[in-house]
């Protein structure tokens, strides 16, 4: 009989001599997270490309960074050329990677948009906004979507800083948030495509475009990419002052910016990046379903 891969949601398959972990983890409710995001997630990390695949990707992944790291280093502006890049993203999402990893792909940079927003709307007497990235097609990636991504990330942090430096401004816990930009839906509206081909998980897939990242970016975006992933720290900070409460810092593990880490270790990091982005998002998610109308709340 075909295996269902839903199977693994119902807890009438449970045994008690062999309970799956992805059942456990999928009925657990100490971590908040879209139920969705959730749901793609568990498959995605149940799936064939994860158990058999991703191990044979992390040796190729690690030597071939290897050796562009040194090609990189001799001739760092012969091959550089982030629209090629974008091209070859798009085309490899669409052809290769599941549905379940691309939902939570390009969920993310709806989640990190919208939490960016938050923090600028929060404090008052700011005025640096960020600039939103939110993809709804393969054609968006293109437009150099991932290093958007990380420049907009350190720009507004920059920005935002200098700002608050020169009005003497700090960052300080708000009775009334403004939570209008954080969205409640499922993230929909794209029909990703579920051909044979589309078989890569998550984490495979960041392994194998991770090398073609360092080498058409230059030396400087491919390192402020990595080095980006432990700005989680710095954005749950801000977002902890704001709503008063440090609880969710405790779900981050890329941590400690002034320490970079090995680029080497970059694809997992980034997974786990993109994990403490829905946490957060689902955290403001529910503290609006608890408030008023028009996304403004009272929380004392």
């Amino acid at each position: 009989m075909k295996h269902n891969r839903n199977d693994v949601f119902d807890p009438v398959n449970h045994d008690l001599r062999d309970p799956n972990p992805w059942l456990a983890m999928y009925l657990d409710s100490s971590i908040p997270m879209n139920a969705g995001s959730k749901k793609a997630l568990v498959l995605d990390n149940d799936s064939r490309s994860r158990k058999y695949l991703m191990p044979m990707i992390l040796v190729w992944s690690k030597i071939t960074m290897f050796f562009f790291h040194i090609f990189k280093y001799f001739l760092p502006n012969l091959v550089n050329s982030s629209k090629i890049l974008h091209r070859m993203l798009s085309w490899g999402l669409r052809r290769w990677v599941s549905p379940e990893a691309n939902l939570l792909i390009f969920r993310h940079f709806h989640c990190g948009s919208e939490i960016v927003e938050f923090i600028s709307k929060n404090i008052d007497g700011i005025e640096t906004r960020p600039t939103p990235l939110k993809p709804y097609d393969f054609e968006d990636v293109k437009d150099d979507l991932f290093l958007n991504h990380d420049l907009n990330l350190y720009n507004f942090i920059i920005n935002l800083n200098r700002e608050m430096t020169e009005k003497n401004i700090q960052i300080l816990e708000k009775d009334e948030l403004d939570l209008s930009m954080i969205t409640e839906d499922k993230f929909n509206m794209i029909d990703f495509p579920r051909k044979w081909t589309n078989i890569l998980d998550l984490r495979s897939a960041i392994e194998v475009f991770t090398p073609f990242y360092q080498l058409f970016l230059t030396k400087n975006d491919f390192y402020r990419a990595s080095n980006s992933l432990q700005l989680d720290e710095t954005i749950g900070i801000y977002s902890a002052k704001i709503l008063g409460s440090p609880a969710h810092l405790g779900l981050l593990n890329n941590k400690h910016p002034l320490v970079p880490s090995s680029t080497y270790g970059a694809s997992y990091r980034l997974v786990l990046h993109g994990l403490a982005s829905e946490n957060l998002h689902e955290i403001l998610v529910q503290i609006k379903q608890k408030g008023g109308k028009d996304g403004v709340i009272v929380t004392k």
